[in-house]
C-alpha cells in the first residue's frame, strides 16, 4: 500500500514541477512561451528523448549504459564516412550504423550476462573504446560533406512540426509498446525486480539482458543519427558527456536505479524538464558552468528521493 502511494506521488510530482518550470519561465522571459521557442525546446529534447528510451530499459533490470554518448559519437563518425569518404548512399550508411550499434548493445549484454560483470565497468570500457575509434577514424577532425537530402532528418519539418520531434514520439510510442504490450517489457520489469525470481519462473535472463543492451544501443545509434543530421558535420567529440544528460532524465523520470519500477510517460516528462531548464537557463543567460552546477544537484536529488523512498519502503 505504502509503495503504491509513493508511486503515485512520484508520478504526479514530476508533472507538477514540469508546469511550474513553465510557469516560471514565462514569467521571467519574455520569450520563452512562444510557438517558435516551444518548438525549439522540442527539437533540441529529440535526441535526448530517444537516448533515454534504451536508457530506460537498462535501468529497469538495474544496470547503467555509460556507452551512450560514445556510441552516439561513434555514429556520427561512421555515418558521415560512409557518405563523404566512401560515397555511400545515406540509407545504407544509416542501416549499416544501426546495425553496428545494435551489435555493440549485443557486446555489452553478453558481458554483463556470460561472465556477470558489472554493467558500469562493461559500459566503461566501451565508451573508452569507441571513443577511442571515433577519434582514430577521423583523425580528430569534423567530416563534412555530407548529402542534403540527409539534413531533412534532423533539420526538415513535416506541416509546422520538426521531423526530430516526430522521430522522437514514434521512438517513445514504440518503447511504451514494448513495456506495456509485451512479454519481453513484462520480463524487463520481473527481471529488474528479482532476478532469482525471474529465473525461476523460466524468465531466459541472458537472453534478456542482451536484447536490452542491443535496445539501447539501437536507440543511441538513432540519436546519433538525428544529432550527425542536425550538426551537419560529424564531430569527434558530438557525444562526449551525454550519458550523463540521459541518465539524469531517466531517473528524473522515475526509473529506479536499483531496477523493476518505471514508466516511459515519466520519463518524457524527464526529458522535457530537462529540455525546459536548458532553455529556461539560457534565455536567462545563465553560464553553462551554472547549468553543469545545477543539472548534477538535480541528478543528485532524483536519485536521493529514490533511495529514501526505496528504504521507506523496505521498513
Amino acid at each position: 500500500m505504502q509503495k503504491q502511494v509513493i508511486e503515485e506521488i512520484k508520478e504526479k510530482a514530476i508533472f507538477l514541477v514540469l508546469v511550474v518550470m513553465i510557469i516560471f519561465f514565462s514569467i521571467v522571459t519574455k520569450t520563452f512561451l512562444t510557438v517558435d521557442n516551444l518548438f525549439n525546446v522540442a527539437r533540441q529534447v529529440s535526441m535526448l528523448g530517444i537516448a533515454s528510451i534504451g536508457m530506460t530499459f537498462v535501468i529497469l533490470l538495474g544496470g547503467i549504459d555509460l556507452s551512450t554518448g560514445s556510441v552516439i559519437t561513434f555514429v556520427n563518425i561512421i555515418t558521415a564516412y560512409m557518405m563523404v569518404k566512401m560515397g555511400m548512399n545515406m540509407w545504407p550508411a544509416i542501416f549499416i550504423t544501426l546495425l553496428v550499434c545494435v551489435l555493440i548493445g549485443l557486446f555489452n549484454g553478453f558481458a554483463v550476462a556470460t561472465f556477470q560483470m558489472p554493467s558500469l565497468i562493461v559500459t566503461f570500457a566501451t565508451q573508452t573504446i569507441f571513443a577511442g575509434l571515433a577519434y582514430m577514424i577521423s583523425g580528430g577532425m569534423p567530416i563534412s560533406g555530407l548529402p542534403e537530402a540527409f539534413a531533412m532528418i534532423g533539420q526538415g519539418y513535416l506541416g509546422v512540426v520538426p521531423v526530430p520531434v516526430i522521430i522522437m514520439i514514434i521512438a517513445f510510442i514504440a518503447g511504451g509498446v514494448i513495456l506495456n504490450k509485451t512479454y519481453f517489457g513484462r520480463y524487463f520489469y520481473a527481471l529488474g525486480g528479482n532476478e532469482e525470481a525471474a529465473k525461476l519462473s523460466g524468465i531466459r535472463v541472458k537472453g534478456i539482458k542482451m536484447l536490452v543492451f542491443a535496445l539501447s544501443g539501437l536507440f543511441g545509434g538513432i540519436a546519433g543519427v538525428v544529432m550527425l543530421s542536425r550538426t551537419n558535420s560529424g564531430q569527434a567529440t558530438a557525444g562526449r558527456g551525454y550519458e550523463f544528460d540521459v541518465i539524469t532524465a531517466v531517473v528524473l523520470g522515475g526509473v529506479s536505479l536499483s531496477g523493476g519500477s518505471g514508466k516511459i510517460l515519466n520519463v518524457v516528462a524527464g526529458v522535457l524538464i530537462l529540455g525546459v531548464l536548458s532553455n529556461g537557463m539560457v534565455l536567462m543567460n545563465v553560464s553553462s558552468y551554472a547549468q553543469m552546477v545545477i543539472k548534477g544537484i538535480i541528478l543528485l536529488l532524483a536519485v536521493g528521493f529514490d533511495c529514501v523512498q526505496k528504504k521507506g519502503i523496505e521498513k
